[in-house]
């Protein structure tokens, strides 16, 4: 793991002459760069609206709210600012996602660049419903050592020691989407069965996002792959105070590196969906499919893991619980989007195409 990847340091200035000393390299810089970018996706999103519309509004009030972000953040704190590997990987998850949804656009008839712009609201979306979902699960350990106001406020939304769970994303960005696309005349399952691929994408660099961060690690394991996590990382200090290891131990057990299966887990749903989308038989089809197959493999894989306990006396984590119903959720909607491709044939082909040749 490697929670920090390296350090900027924020308050060194440039020396302009006669224009005085502006913020320089690391703030300043990040600043450059986010004004470059903003500047590209702006001219993009207004020539795709042709005129200054509600997507170029909705993607300067974004941009704008970063850039702030950016030029306060200063004023609290140190310098220097660290780039932590999970948020690299959560940027590169969202990156690699957003290129793999605008490639796979085209095969039914979406432009690119608007899978593009629904990834960048899907991935904030994602990332405010897991941080919620882990929230409302641990929040007497997460707000446990909180005494005013502005202790909870920060605690909500500080994520260097970890705290989103996946399913709380999923479904925050599911319900995004389909509002999303219902807005813009397009139609949520055809799309998604198009897209879902992505989706797995964005799961891998993900899980590879929380290797380095240390969080959702794996059991005990005597196999020649297991890993271990040094002291004072997450699984390291879980633990120490469940008793398992002692204070002075220098890294843990070998553990089964549940991230990484995870990753891989998700690389290879996205080239079976990929695959089976050629096979389809209705609107949908792809996604129920991908929610029974995401479901089970996230079942199988949570009883490798050893950051959860059972909840509401089931032995079942609730990653678990959630699995059970995104599995009957995917196979009611594989079910009806079979049902009704068969029931549509009929009517869309010639009775000589429609029936089986003998």
């Amino acid at each position: 793991m490697r929670q920090i990847l390296f350090e900027i340091p924020i308050r060194e200035p440039w020396d302009f002459g006669p224009l005085g000393q502006w913020p320089g390299f690391g703030f300043g810089l990040v600043l450059l760069l986010w004004s470059i970018f903003g500047a590209v996706s702006l001219w993009r999103t207004r020539r795709h609206e042709n005129g200054f519309g509600s997507e170029t509004r909705a993607a300067l009030l974004w941009w704008a709210g970063i850039a702030t972000a950016i030029v306060l953040l200063p004023n609290f704190r140190e310098p220097p600012l660290p780039v932590y590997g999970y948020g690299v990987f959560l940027v590169a998850a969202a990156f690699f996602s957003g290129l793999t949804a605008g490639t796979r656009a085209r095969l039914v008839g979406v432009e690119p660049a608007f899978a593009r712009d629904l990834g960048m609201y899907l991935v904030l979306a994602g990332v405010v419903g897991a941080r919620l979902f882990h929230v409302a699960q641990h929040h007497e350990r997460v707000f446990k050592d909180c005494v005013t106001p502005g202790d909870y406020l920060i605690t909500l939304v500080s994520l260097p020691d970890g705290g989103l769970t996946l399913y709380g994303g999923i479904i925050f960005a599911g319900v995004a989407y389909v509002l999303l696309c219902r807005r813009n005349g397009i139609d949520p399952l055809k799309f998604g069965d198009a897209v879902i691929p992505a989706v797995f994408v964005g799961i891998a660099f993900g899980r590879m996002g929380c290797l380095m961060n240390g969080c959702c690690f794996g059991d005990a394991c005597s196999l020649p792959w297991a890993i271990t996590f040094p002291q004072g990382s997450l699984p390291w200090k879980a633990l120490v105070f469940r008793g398992v290891l002692l204070e002075n131990a220098p890294a843990t057990m070998p553990l089964h590196p549940t991230q990484i299966y995870s990753a891989i887990n998700g690389l290879v749903l996205a080239a079976v969906t990929t695959v089976y989308y050629r096979y389809r038989r209705g609107n949908g089809g792809v996604v129920g499919v991908a929610l029974m197959l995401y479901a089970v493999t996230r079942f199988f894989i949570e009883i490798l893991r050893n950051d959860e306990f059972g909840q509401l006396g089931t032995g079942l984590t609730i990653s678990q619980l959630v699995s059970l119903g995104t599995f009957i959720a995917g196979a009611g909607l594989a079910w009806w989007s079979w049902t009704r491709a068969e029931a549509e044939v009929p009517s869309s082909l010639p009775e000589s195409a429609a029936r089986p040749a003998v």
